[in-house]
């Protein structure tokens, strides 16, 4: 049999795209960084970095929380957020009461104490300002739009809990203005506002529907 010519080959494999080995390199550095940071910040405390994260979510929803719910916004099993619970009620940063819909559910609240850690904990490692400085102000605008499309993949995928992100809330009216500077609109406050302003995690936020939620995303991504 005669060898076979070039158009008789396979053809070769196409490489992979070499920006997603980059970004994936990329973005595991940074989350090491706020990992170490993390650490750094939380131990002198007496805090761990998952205990941190638990005062940051009570601090961000407006009703108390179940330890269920709590595991769910941080991607963590129940185990692990139960002994976090556990720990930052003994050291009197959380208290446990009654679930308002569930008298038999118990639900978790932040102690004036626990706020005043939030809150310390809300500034985020100082790094992380020096790294957005760094950018633009166009860039950082495209970094939060970036990463509202990134963090809702991840929602639609099923990979993260729902975030509370602005393209999916009902409030939400992307392009509703021609000034560029402040192009969408949240009707919860009735004020315009630019990407840079874009929230990922907002209390306020309230579900769309979903037909709603699919036209708010169709709008967004259009521009």
């Amino acid at each position: 049999m005669a060898p076979d010519t070039p158009s008789d080959a396979l053809p070769a494999p196409t490489p992979a795209d070499p920006l997603v080995p980059q970004v994936a390199a990329g973005l595991a550095k940074l989350g090491l960084a706020l990992r170490t940071h993390a650490w750094k910040d939380s131990a002198p405390r007496g805090l761990t970095p998952t205990q941190s994260q638990v005062l940051a979510l009570l601090q961000a929803s407006a009703t108390p929380l179940r330890v269920s719910t709590v595991a769910d916004g941080m991607a963590v099993t129940l185990p692990t957020a139960s002994d976090a619970v556990k720990a930052l009620v003994t050291k009197g940063l959380v208290t446990k009461t009654r679930a308002v819909d569930d008298g038999r559910a118990m639900a978790l609240a932040l102690t004036d104490a626990g706020r005043e850690e939030a809150q310390r904990a809300a500034s985020g490692p100082e790094f992380v300002t020096a790294v957005v400085d760094a950018l633009s102000a166009d860039e950082q605008a495209a970094f939060v739009r970036s990463l509202v499309k990134m963090v809702r993949t991840l929602q639609e995928r099923g990979d993260i809990a729902p975030a509370r992100l602005c393209v999916t809330c009902r409030f939400f009216r992307p392009w509703a203005h021609v000034d560029t500077e402040r192009p969408h609109h949240c009707a919860f406050v009735d004020a315009p506002f630019g990407d840079r302003s874009l929230r990922l995690d907002c209390p306020e936020h309230e579900t769309a529907s979903a037909a709603a939620m699919a036209e708010q995303w169709r709008v967004f991504v259009s521009r």
